[in-house]
């Protein structure tokens, strides 16, 4: 699968972005966590591949999750938005992605 697949956007959010320094805040060590959207048959292998050709990184670590898409209501129709996969990469010390 082409790593331009594989990844498919970066999250960014209030939790995604405590990730990047130490969650409890008792040091100030960078813990260089990154959250992706990826496709749903990407496996941590691929995803791993994928961060590092895109992004010329070293990958340590790569977390998965299912998240399920939630039911939405637009007047009187009952609707869901999709299922997702969220992977959360941990880079090797001293690597960076400049996202934002």
């Amino acid at each position: 699968m082409d790593p331009y697949n594989v990844i498919r956007r970066s999250v960014i959010t209030e939790k995604s972005l405590r990730l990047r320094n130490d969650p409890r805040g008792k040091t100030r060590n960078p813990i260089n966590g990154y959250t992706f959207e990826v496709h749903p048959d990407a496996t941590k292998p691929m995803i791993k591949e994928a961060v590092e050709k895109i992004f010329n990184v070293r990958v340590a670590r790569v977390n998965t999750s299912a998240a399920r898409g939630k039911e939405r209501r637009v007047r009187r129709v009952l609707g869901r938005t999709k299922d997702w996969k969220k992977a959360v990469v941990f880079l090797a010390e001293g690597n960076n992605i400049e996202l934002y």
